[in-house]
């Protein structure tokens, strides 16, 4: 007997539509990519044929449909967990930026 793993967005109170509206809206692209995977699923397409076609590992997109239903849809929301954080100019510490090298060579003077 083949079990097809399925999205429980009724669970949740949204339709497929609700996942479609956050993969087009959602302010980070990991959301907007959880959210679009969902609801390819939730059509009758099978988690590891999106694995497929996003280049993801099948269970990675299993492991977001597992949580979805288990948390609902702020479970597909992007949170950033470690790592470096991203540069943004101007964002380090001062005791940082004294050691950074200069954009361009100071003006000669003569």
């Amino acid at each position: 007997m083949d079990v097809m793993l399925r999205v429980d967005w009724a669970r949740w109170g949204q339709t497929p539509e609700d996942l479609r509206r956050l993969a087009m809206s959602a302010p980070h692209a990991r959301t907007r990519e959880r959210a679009l995977a969902l609801y390819d699923i939730a059509h009758e397409s099978c988690a590891t044929k999106v694995a497929e076609r996003t280049g993801r590992h099948p269970q990675t997109v299993m492991e977001w449909v597992h949580t979805y239903n288990e948390h609902g849809p702020e479970a597909l929301v992007y949170r950033r967990t470690g790592g470096r954080p991203p540069f943004a100019p101007g964002s380090r510490p001062a005791s940082a930026r004294r050691y950074a090298r200069p954009s361009a060579a100071p003006p000669l003077r003569l």
